[in-house]
Formats: structure tokens, sequence, C-alpha cells
């Protein structure tokens, strides 16, 4: 993570910066923006990716008990 004062950002630069490490914009010392590379990502993934329902089901998911392809398996008939 890189940091930088507001009155030294060039935007065109900080853009570059932000696709190798997010980037911190600080206005008298303090964290005003964050700004994070989204080159090669696709729409679905900006728009989950920033999605708080999105992020709470994955915990959900997460938190269940799994079972492994032979149970899956077993339990679908094949």
């Amino acid at each position: 993570m890189k940091i930088i004062s507001l009155e030294h950002a060039v935007l065109d630069d900080c853009v570059e910066e932000a696709q190798h490490e997010r980037l911190v914009i600080t206005r008298d010392g303090k964290p005003v923006a964050l700004i994070i590379g989204l080159e090669g990502w696709d729409e679905e993934q900006i728009r989950l990716g920033g999605s708080e329902e999105f992020w709470k089901l994955i915990a959900e998911r997460r938190s269940q008990k799994a079972i492994d392809r032979e149970e899956l398996e077993r339990r679908l008939g094949n």
C-alpha cells in the first residue's frame, strides 16, 4: 500500500500506480480516499466486489459444513 498526499497527487499517475498496489490519498495527513486498480476486471467482478449482500452470502456459505465429492456423488446417486 502506498500513501500520497492530495497536494502531490496527479490523477493519471495515481491510476497507473493503483494497478500495482492500493493507493491511499491523504489530506492534512489524514486518509481521505483509497484508489484500487481494476484493470483486467469485468463489470460483474467490480459490482460483486463492492456488494455487502454478496460478501454476507459468502460468509454464510463459508460457515456451513462442507461435504467431500464422494459424499456429494452419493447424495446425488451417481
